[in-house]
């Protein structure tokens, strides 16, 4: 029997492994056919090993065949799997949902939010809650004990807050360096000097690490409430604190270094501050923006004869353009830096080329001749570079408010460098590479560029590095804008069905946009259908979005079957300026807006309604044009009301308009009048005549 025909008769997993026992056997093959089976395994069997033995030096990590000689490979009969391979497994299989809502508001349906308003309100508020309870679980963790998850989830479990050790010692100075209680800290640090305790350097360290890191007080406690009290209740009722107003700027100033702080006097009382000490040191306050007073400290670490570590080189070259005024000379701080490192055997990272790509943004046309050879030397030294890289690359290249258009050759070499990869977190600064592309892609007019970052989007996890909520507005935005701009109305509603609003709530600025996009390419029957979008997005109380709308749908004259939609579409805008939203006016009447929505009710016919919108000039203090009276006299000439064309009259002349003269004209020419009605257009006339 040969090997196609014993593979025929025997089960593969028979041939890998030992010939399974005799009553197994007994019910499917002959003693004889076993035997036979036996040996030609075995023999299968050695050629399988020698196989697979250049196999094995080539296979994954966690398949590690143990190796028990030289002549044999024991084969894996099992393979351990990670935790989250199952679902991992299945959420590749599944692709997102454009009618579904964010997964964050899939536990309440009832409240899943419709517009950016709802959106916002909805995130502040179940974070606001998940925090309460966080406090509440922290602050009372005696009720909180049993624990029911399985296996063990550390952050369903009751915080310690509270320092456990009271004695001063250098164990209880740790735990409180771990809690990030600064001040309670540095209080215990100073008791236990003053007690003649002496604190271990790797100790000390520590604590000028918090401090440096934290500014020199505690760092804000989440999920903590704000405690109100009489100062802080008349500071927030301000007029000047209403929603929705930006913030002063002395609210926006970030923390300073002080003189002689406590990380300075601690760093003091050493009496052989390390390379982690001066590390420590110098890094706060590059952080905290004492950059000259950093660049002090590093020349005490080389007086004292000690070499910096990475992290010290990678903050001193980031305040490198803030200690120099000259373009060439903040190169040459850098430059010097970097020569320090190679002198002191400091091998840089990842961030010290981000570091240097950040630095040259400030370095004006500088930057672009030293960009490229930066990162060519950084690869040089197998450090790639992260989103971070480059978007310090193309800020370099593209500054905001510069004229770009059509310079997309630096965009498309990165483009080609990133285009199919996945990204992880490295750097701060990932978060901004998509909106600076996509920014790039809108000012060059590049739909082809653009099309490719929302690609890499798209790729592995690279979603997770497009930012917060705020910085994903940012970016959906300038990517609709573009598609406005650029493509035919077709592929743009493509998009907006697809994004919005599981993914996008777009704003008043955008919808008008996708309004002139409709125009350009002569789709105004779909206005109808984007107005509903509008009312549900919470743009209805727009003045200008919904003025741009009803000038488009008044503009031009089109088949019976648009009017009538155009007209239910103007009769809905009027309920919105009548009771605007939730009872209150929000929308006023201006003459051109009342013009537009009566020539859309004349277009379609709805004479008694544009009659009744006629009136609202007079209640609202508004003068209509000489066309809209025309063209509504237009439309009662062909229903034959020769009342309502008096009436017409009667009230251009109460607006003592110059063409009311004009309108009796036409009535008298155009109608059968009465006597009584000839007699009424006179005396009208009469009076024209008198004011003018």
């Amino acid at each position: 029997m040969d090997q196609s025909q014993l593979a025929m008769v025997v089960p593969r997993r028979y041939l890998l492994s030992e010939p399974p026992s005799a009553p197994v056997m007994a019910s499917s093959c002959s003693q004889a056919l076993r035997h036979h089976v036996c040996k030609s395994s075995r023999i299968l069997r050695i050629h399988l090993q020698k196989s697979y033995r250049s196999f094995a030096l080539n296979s994954a990590a966690d398949q590690q065949p143990a190796v028990s000689s030289p002549e044999e490979i024991v084969i894996p009969k099992k393979k351990t799997w990670s935790k989250e391979a199952v679902l991992q497994a299945l959420a590749s299989a599944v692709k997102r949902d454009p009618t579904a809502s964010d997964s964050r508001f899939q536990d309440d349906p009832y409240l899943t939010p419709k517009t950016s308003s709802e959106f916002k309100l909805f995130s502040l508020s179940q974070e606001s809650g998940r925090n309460a309870a966080k406090y509440f679980i922290n602050t009372y963790p005696k009720y909180f004990q049993k624990d029911y998850a399985q296996p063990h989830i550390p952050c369903l479990m009751p915080e310690t807050l509270e320092a456990q050790i009271e004695e001063a010692s250098e164990a209880a100075l740790i735990e409180r360096i771990r809690m990030r209680k600064v001040k309670a800290a540095v209080d215990l640090y100073d008791q236990l000097l003053q007690a003649g305790t002496s604190v271990s350097l790797d100790v000390t360290n520590q604590l000028l690490d918090l401090i440096c890191f934290c500014g020199d007080h505690d760092p804000a406690q989440e999920n903590v409430p704000e405690q109100r009290n009489e100062e802080t209740e008349d500071v927030q009722d301000e007029p000047q604190a209403k929603k929705g107003r930006a913030p002063k700027a002395s609210g926006l100033l970030k923390a300073t270094w002080k003189e002689n702080n406590n990380a300075e006097r601690i760093f003091a009382l050493l009496s052989e501050p390390n390379t982690h000490s001066y590390s420590a040191l110098i890094r706060g306050m590059v952080k905290y923006g004492a950059y000259s007073k950093a660049f002090s400290t590093y020349t005490d670490l080389l007086n004292n004869r000690l070499k910096a570590d990475v992290q010290t080189f990678n903050a001193l070259i980031i305040a490198a353009p803030e200690v120099k005024e000259k373009y060439n000379e903040k190169w040459e701080l850098i430059v010097d830096l970097l020569k320090q490192m190679a002198e002191q055997k400091v091998k840089p990272n990842l961030l010290t080329l981000n570091a240097v790509l950040k630095a040259l943004r400030r370095c004006g046309t500088l930057g672009k001749s030293q960009a490229f050879p930066v990162i060519s030397e950084m690869k040089a030294l197998s450090i790639d570079p992260s989103l971070a890289s480059y978007n310090h690359l193309l800020t370099i290249f593209y500054k905001t408010g510069a004229t770009i258009q059509g310079q997309t050759d630096i965009l498309q070499e990165v483009m080609n460098e990133v285009s199919g990869k996945s990204f992880t977190a490295q750097d701060p600064d990932d978060a901004q590479f998509f909106i600076t592309a996509m920014r790039i892609c809108l000012d060059t007019k590049d739909m082809e560029q653009a099309y490719r970052v929302h690609e890499l989007l798209g790729v592995g996890e690279n979603w997770r590095l497009l930012g917060n909520d705020f910085q994903q507005n940012i970016y959906y935005a300038r990517f609709f804008s573009l598609l406005c701009m650029m493509e035919n109305i077709d592929v743009m509603l493509k998009w907006y069905r697809d994004l919005v609003p599981s993914v996008y709530y777009p704003s008043s600025n955008i919808m008008r946009d996708l309004l002139q996009a409709l125009d350009t390419d002569n789709r105004l029957d779909l206005i109808p259908q984007i107005w509903k979008d509008i009312k549900q997005l919470g743009h209805a109380n727009r003045q200008n979005l919904v003025e741009e709308l009803l000038i488009l749908m008044a503009r031009e004259k089109h088949n019976q079957e648009v009017q009538e939609s155009f007209a239910e579409c103007a009769l809905d805008i009027k309920k919105i300026y009548d009771t605007g939203d939730r009872g209150k006016v929000l929308l006023s009447w201006t003459a051109g807006s009342l013009s537009d929505l009566i020539s859309v009710l004349l277009a379609a016919h709805r004479r008694q309604d544009a009659w009744e919108m006629l009136k609202l000039f007079k209640t609202h203090n508004r003068v209509p044009s000489e066309e809209l009276l025309n063209r509504f006299l237009t439309c009662v000439k062909e229903a034959g009301e020769v009342n309502q064309a008096v009436e017409l009259v009667q009230i251009s002349a109460g607006f003592c308009l110059p063409e009311t003269p004009k309108l009796i004209q036409r009535v008298q020419q155009e109608f059968e009048l009465t006597e009584q009605q000839r007699n009424m257009l006179s005396d009208l006339e009469i009076q024209t005549f008198n004011s003018d």
